[in-house]
């Protein structure tokens, strides 16, 4: 079977050390890619955002170090859906326009057909006998009825998450556990149908960015233990499936947003920002933080900061046979098949 034609690689848990192999860079149809739990020492491979394929990309819980951008290297990742650079050595500031070309994150997935046409199987997976989902809508399930379906785990709503089956329309970005400094970049914004940002864990500083609440179908945020100051931005109240929040050990200030998503959060998702305050309902009184003696002002809010222009194309893509496939590891966790009812 020829290697360049390989769609699918697991080799996650394996104890393996070095750098990644160079003749990666042959694989053009490289869908999933995963090598999590391993000793590899590397910097990152920019030479997988030109792959027009990936979608998946785990490199977590290894010695990566370096920073996650190059000026000199294009890093488009037009289908990427999920990524997860946890717990390695990564540092470096993120321009403002970091996130522009990662135009799959703010399409809108279609359950009801699959942007894969490459002759697939209209076969169906029935879920719960509520709903038929195509088999096609889930990564690495192909025209064979018993394919290996590829499967990850994901720290999800603070918990960590075994994803049976992926479904394609499910978006995450995970880069907690490293050294990235600097502002979170405001093309953040464009992600639009993104369901978990995790950047907790790193050092980045400035104001938390308005364009965040252009996230509408965001349901996991996790921002703490960084060194943000000032306001949390009120729009982000109006994000209506955020269901997971967490702001602590940073250095902010000012008004909690008043809304039912914050309301419902636990004091912990608070904790360590001493300048915060409208957190009585939250905490209790004997848990307030001390506000600080800078009053609330509604004229003084942050205004809403520009977002930058941009045409995300809409890209067809279609599933097939996997070319290869290398299983590295058994997950223990507890199961769980995230999908969306339309």
């Amino acid at each position: 079977m020829d290697s360049t034609m390989l769609r699918s690689l697991d080799v996650s848990y394996n104890n393996l050390v070095g750098k990644l192999p160079k003749s990666l860079m042959n694989c053009q149809d490289l869908e999933f890619f995963n090598v999590r739990g391993n000793k590899i020492k590397d910097t990152f491979p920019f030479w997988l955002g030109s792959r027009e394929s990936l979608m998946v990309l785990v490199l977590r819980s290894n010695a990566f170090y370096g920073p996650i951008y190059n000026s000199s290297a294009y890093l488009g990742f037009p289908r990427l859906s999920i990524i997860d650079i946890s717990n390695n050595n990564f540092v470096g500031s993120l321009p403002q326009d970091y996130f522009v070309n990662w135009t799959e994150m703010s399409l809108v997935w279609d359950i009801n057909r699959s942007n894969y046409p490459r002759n697939t199987s209209s076969r169906t997976i029935q879920y719960g006998g509520l709903q038929t989902i195509p088999r096609s809508n889930y990564v690495g399930v192909g025209d064979n009825f018993n394919m290996h379906a590829d499967s990850i785990d994901l720290a999800y709503k603070g918990v960590d998450t075994d994803f049976d089956r992926i479904f394609r329309g499910f978006k995450a970005i995970d880069f907690s556990g490293n050294r990235i400094s600097g502002h979170i970049p405001r093309s953040i914004g464009l992600l639009s149908e993104l369901r978990l940002l995790n950047l907790s864990g790193n050092a980045f500083t400035g104001k938390i960015p308005s364009s965040l609440a252009n996230i509408t179908k965001l349901e996991t945020l996790d921002l703490s233990r960084n060194n943000f100051s000032g306001e949390i931005p009120r729009s982000l109240g109006n994000l209506s499936f955020l269901s997971n929040i967490n702001f602590s050990h940073n250095h902010l200030q000012g008004l909690v947003p008043r809304s039912t998503q914050f309301g419902s959060q636990n004091c912990y998702s608070f904790v360590g920002n001493p300048g915060l305050y409208g957190l009585e309902e939250i905490c209790g009184e004997k848990h307030v933080p001390v506000p600080t003696p800078r009053q609330h002002d509604e004229s003084t809010s942050e205004p809403e900061e520009p977002m930058l222009n941009w045409i995300a194309a809409a890209i067809a893509f279609g599933p097939g046979v996997f070319c290869g496939l290398v299983s590295g590891h058994i997950f223990t966790s507890y199961k769980h098949m995230w999908f969306m009812a339309g």
